[in-house]
């Protein structure tokens, strides 16, 4: 029986997940096996594994894969780098939030996609335009999660700090930055996600490689299996990466889950 918000077990839990999948594997291979779904539009999980094994073995497709993992670490560190330090300063500094706020409140809701025309223009069709496009649409995201979790802090720790005679700068170092260390590293970890939809849609315009490259590539020859492979691969990737920061945060943070 279900309880809201009820604990289940470890075992429990990878149960569960791997469940899903096979449910999912199996309802896949019931509509295309089946003869619901033409090839044409679906390809069977046979015919995925065979394009994505002539994907890396025949068509270098894992030189694919590394430029687009460079391109989104590349281009989220270049945020996280600008980002978290104005998030910082927005949520310690009323002046500061007062200042940036509206334009950065206003900037997150530009779809990263729609600079790309201009990019382009801008940095030509090389890497610095992915680069960017990731930058877009990552940074503004970090500036504002950042910034309410400054905002956000406890003020009888601030309260306490000043008590016991540290100045202004001595609670943005000594308080509200390792107060709020858990937050900002979860709120990188939530926005690396995304920017894996940014560099997709990059690749997409103007690129001679990557895994959206692939894509678009397989989408005009019809080949379903590889779009399929491309996709899960990026599934793969991304979990990859969040259980690495999963597990950054909680050897970096322990503290805050004891």
């Amino acid at each position: 029986m279900f309880r809201p918000l009820q604990p289940i077990g470890a075992q429990a839990r990878i149960l569960l997940g791997i469940l899903f999948f096979i449910l999912f594997v199996g309802g896949w291979s019931f509509a295309t096996f089946g003869g619901f779904v033409s090839s044409t539009f679906l390809a069977d999980p046979l015919t995925m594994v065979n394009d994505g094994w002539i994907l890396l073995s025949e068509q270098n497709f894992l030189y694919d894969i590394g430029m687009t993992i460079w391109r989104v670490v590349g281009g989220f560190i270049i945020a996280a780098i600008i980002a978290v330090p104005l998030g910082i300063a927005m949520g310690a500094y009323n002046p500061i939030e007062a200042l940036l706020e509206p334009f950065v409140s206003f900037a997150r809701y530009l779809p990263a996609s729609a600079f790309i025309p201009l990019l382009i223009l801008w940095a030509g069709i090389g890497e610095l335009q992915k680069l960017l496009v990731i930058f877009i649409g990552a940074v503004f995201q970090i500036i504002l999660m950042v910034a309410v979790a400054v905002a956000n802090t406890r003020r009888d720790l601030v309260e306490a700090a000043y008590t016991l005679g540290a100045n202004d700068r001595g609670v943005v170092k000594r308080v509200l930055i390792p107060a709020n260390a858990p937050d900002v590293a979860e709120t990188l970890r939530l926005v690396l996600g995304w920017a894996w939809t940014y560099v997709i849609v990059a690749e997409m315009i103007g690129a001679s490689s990557g895994i959206g490259y692939m894509i678009i590539n397989s989408q005009a020859l019809l080949a379903t299996g590889q779009i399929i492979f491309g996709i899960i691969v990026i599934g793969i990737i991304g979990l990859i990466s969040d259980f690495l920061f999963k597990s950054v945060n909680r050897r970096l943070f322990a503290w805050r889950l004891a």
